[in-house]
């Protein structure tokens, strides 16, 4: 619809109507369109949005968006670099929380959702959150750091209309062990607490008050500090529960124990997701067998369990829609995993030994027999120690509605075991065959053939994830020049330099964020793209701090490169390792 067609339509209703009808519309890119169409539609949308996600903390300041959004009511944040996650960003880099929290209590005292990944959270940010937001529901926490438990306390405490406590994968020091003690005792309001993060230990007897009294409890994740008879009288009291992480798997042989146990799970239900199963002892697991049938997603992927008990326990969840879980089920597992489980849609294989020590028989074998025996499978994560072209040509044909394809081969070049070829063929065919593929992790000996094949025919993958691979420059000039709905590329150990990056320099723009770590580039390439691009924050990071970025020649190689669009400019809380040019 044209602009004047669009002003026309828009002044045939009230604002209400179109209010209304944009409520539909959840997609953020559906948004921006509809705010695009006309005036009338941009105010009216601007007025009506209640969601917000950013991606990057540092693309646009927090009262450019507020301004721009008043009236909004959840917002989601990411902070670092996605290879955060991975120990390749420096641990001071940034990404805090504080101004956020700061501008959205003074602007933003309707907020009622928050969720921040991978961002510096203090336990200031918690007491402030409390403080500020009324009728605050959801806190949602991934991959932060900075906060304790004395944090939390302050959020029980003040956040009375809390429904959702969702802590994951955290660092968080424990300074209050009774910070649960916080909720008031009038306080039932609860619906999710993921507390499976938590290194400390937990005071069980609140723990089990907090959950008798918050009766539309659906999801509870425990940490390693349960143990196996509290958490039957966890389940004794919450047998609505319908996402249950275990906490603590193990206790000494007691036949009274595993009876009471079995009965408490068999009480449950509605469960349709288990996790936990931390230091699992496989005499317990045929416990929860009576709610196997039901189970839709089963997170194994901290029961250090062999195949065969694991299988035994797999095989009985007929309706499972995610499995993850450690390459400990080897190929045999895997197998029944694929004659059982018909639903299957998303398989995560994370390495029990990453380094190589203990012996798994696990190969591409598992994989293949998944990708034929599970018709709707559309994510995979596979760490393995060897692959073959033939059996990635197989997963492509058996699979071709996979939307995420992440391959972690443990030894850094390692080709097809059998031919000794570099893994582009099997590669190619992934991104030929699987047409709505969003991201996509490489990994094994590649050539610049590949990337040929993935600039010419990934047309729809927004993440990128490359290491240890390619010849020369050309491989990221047809990820660059290729690849139309890239948003996040990361690339590391590869000998990709400064012409490719600097020919196809406009295609930051469209995208989210680069990241190049012990790369080909070199400081001078640095300095040049940032004079063309002054849309671009292009931040040289150098851990080493061998002196003023200003006195090092432009041949000087860039440790790590890390590139985003913004509209906010350049930051200002750079640590001593980070330089903007």
């Amino acid at each position: 619809m044209g602009g004047g067609g669009g002003w026309m339509a828009a002044a045939m209703f009230p604002d209400e109507v179109w209010e209304y009808v944009f409520s539909f519309v959840e997609g953020d890119v559906e948004r921006n369109a509809i705010s695009l169409v006309c005036r009338g539609w941009y105010r009216i949308e601007r007025r009506c949005r209640r969601r917000i996600f950013v991606g990057n903390c540092y693309a646009v300041s927090p009262q450019t968006v507020l301004r721009r959004f008043p009236e909004v009511r959840a917002v989601t944040i990411k902070g670092k670099p996605h290879f955060a996650d991975f120990n390749l960003v420096p641990s001071d880099w940034g990404g805090g929380a504080s101004v956020w929290v700061e501008a959205l209590a003074e602007a933003c005292p309707q907020l009622e959702e928050l969720r921040l990944k991978r961002m510096v959270v203090n336990d200031d940010c918690l007491e402030l959150i409390g403080r500020s937001f009324r009728n605050f529901k959801v806190l949602s926490l991934t991959s932060c750091e900075g906060f304790s438990t004395a944090g939390l306390a302050s959020v029980a405490s003040n956040c009375r209309n809390l429904r959702e406590l969702d802590l994951q994968e955290n660092v968080i020091e424990d300074n209050c062990s009774n910070w649960l003690s916080h909720f008031p005792e009038s306080f039932t309001s609860l619906i999710s607490l993921n507390i499976a993060c938590l290194d400390g230990d937990v005071n069980l007897f609140i723990l089990e008050r907090l959950v008798s009294r918050c009766s539309n409890l659906k999801t509870l994740r425990l940490n390693h500090s349960v143990p196996l008879d509290r958490l039957v009288s966890i389940l004794l009291k919450a047998p609505q529960l319908v996402d249950l992480g275990t906490g603590r798997f193990s206790a000494d042989s007691r036949p009274e124990l595993l009876a009471k146990l079995e009965s408490s799970f068999a009480g449950c239900r509605n469960l349709k997701s288990i996790s936990g199963f931390y230091e699992a002892v496989p005499a317990y697991l045929p416990t929860i067998f009576s709610v196997c049938d039901g189970l839709s997603s089963l997170n194994l992927s901290y029961a250090t369990i062999q195949s065969a008990e694991l299988t035994k326990l797999i095989t009985r969840c007929k309706n499972l829609q995610r499995l993850w879980v450690m390459d400990l089920i080897e190929d045999t597992g895997l197998e029944a995993v694929a004659s059982s489980c018909k639903l299957l849609k998303e398989l995560r294989v994370f390495p029990f030994d990453p380094y190589g020590a203990e012996h798994v028989s696990l190969t591409e074998r598992g994989l293949v027999s998944v990708s034929a025996g599970c018709p709707m499978l559309q994510s995979v994560l596979y760490f393995c120690q060897q692959m073959t072209n033939a059996a990635l040509i197989m997963v492509a044909m058996n699979s071709p509605n996979l939307t995420c394809f992440r391959l972690c081969i443990m030894e850094p070049h390692t080709p097809d075991y059998l031919t000794g070829q570099p893994l582009d063929a099997g590669f190619s065919a992934i991104v030929e065959a699987c047409k709505e593929l969003r991201r996509l992790s490489l990994s094994g000996h590649l050539t610049d053939r590949v990337f040929k094949s993935i600039g010419t025919h990934a047309d729809q993958v927004k993440m990128l994830s490359v290491a240890f691979a390619g010849d020369t420059d050309a491989g990221l000039h047809y990820i660059l020049s290729g690849c139309k709905s890239l948003k996040k590329l990361e690339i590391r150990d590869c000998p990709f330099g400064d012409k490719a990056l600097l020919a196809n320099a406009a295609k930051l723009e469209t995208m989210r964020s680069l990241w190049m770590s012990s790369c080909s580039i070199s400081l001078g390439a640095c300095r040049l793209l940032a004079q063309r691009m002054p849309r671009l924050n292009v931040e040289v990071i150098d851990e080493r701090r061998g002196g003023p970025l200003a006195s090092r020649p432009s041949d000087c190689p860039v440790e790590k490169l890390y590139i985003y669009r913004t509209v906010a400019g350049r930051r200002s809380d750079m640590p001593a390792c980070v330089w903007t040019l």
